[in-house]
């Protein structure tokens, strides 16, 4: 199955490809609301994108902003907040990289993300990110800031990326 290119390469036509696209924040959030297992819609973010399945319907979203963690935001660190997909083949893979891609354009140096230990991380090791350590996890409630603890409080994988060879930094 293909088409003719000029110059005579042919063109292969994937039935199942994926198209990603920009979103704004409360589209990505309505999805994240609907389909995430454990998490609510995150209140800001740097850009969100969405994957499209053959059919031209959204199938994934990611959402990327600064880090949540104080040490790690350093201006040139980006964090995948949320990637949610509907269970489609290789959704999260498409979205982790196309995330990583447009961070590294962007100018960002790092991209990070974290996963529960019983997420198994495939889609991230697919496009090259890697494991770096387990986060404490816990509530963030504390004395004076109450908090509704309504994610899981367990430990969490930190994964990351480098988006520059970081031995010329």
């Amino acid at each position: 199955m293909g088409e003719r290119a000029s110059g005579g390469r042919e063109i292969i036509t994937n039935l199942m490809s994926l198209t990603i696209i920009p979103l704004s924040l409360a589209r990505a959030n309505r999805f994240v609301q609907f389909y995430h297992r454990h998490h609510k819609p995150v209140p800001g973010h740097k850009f969100a994108i969405g994957c499209l399945d053959a059919d031209s319907d959204i199938c994934g979203v990611a959402i990327c902003g600064r880090p949540v963690a104080r040490h790690l935001d350093d201006g040139y660190t980006l964090e995948v907040a949320r990637t949610c997909t509907n269970g489609h083949f290789n959704a999260n893979s498409i979205l982790y990289g196309a995330c990583r891609r447009i961070a590294k354009e962007m100018g960002y140096l790092r991209i990070t993300t974290y996963t529960l230990p019983e997420e198994g991380g495939a889609s991230l090791r697919a496009v090259g990110w890697e494991p770096i350590h387990d986060q404490g996890g816990g509530t963030w409630n504390r004395d004076g800031r109450p908090r509704d603890d309504e994610h899981p409080l367990g430990l969490k994988i930190r994964w990351e990326c480098w988006l520059v060879d970081i031995e010329k930094i």
